[in-house]
């Protein structure tokens, strides 16, 4: 069961923060992907002890910053980022995920 915050002044649409989901508009927690995808999110949060999966993710972000120059460009070559919007729409992507498959997102 997924803890729902709506947050309307929330910059993107969600935003996964174990244990809840933060969402821009309620009816948002009716969008099976988008909720699929911080789901993802979560898993790697849970594998990584929240801590590390905070610092990893800005450190990735930063050093894609550096490289593209393009905050877009940046977040989207997040390793996280790349396992979650691959398969957000696979609703059954967490049953058959091995763990720590984001490591694997690095050099994709």
């Amino acid at each position: 069961m997924e803890l729902f915050i709506i947050f309307p002044k929330l910059p993107v649409a969600a935003i996964a923060f174990y244990p809840f989901i933060l969402l821009k508009r309620k009816e948002y927690k009716e969008d099976k992907v988008l909720i699929n995808h911080e789901k993802i999110h979560h898993q790697q949060q849970l594998e990584l002890l929240l801590i590390p999966f905070y610092i990893l993710y800005l450190l990735n972000y930063t050093f894609n910053l550096l490289r593209f120059r393009s905050h877009k460009q940046a977040y989207l070559n997040i390793a996280f980022e790349k396992e979650a919007f691959a398969n957000e729409h696979d609703l059954f992507y967490l049953k058959i995920r091995k763990t720590f498959s984001s490591f694997r997102w690095l050099n994709a």
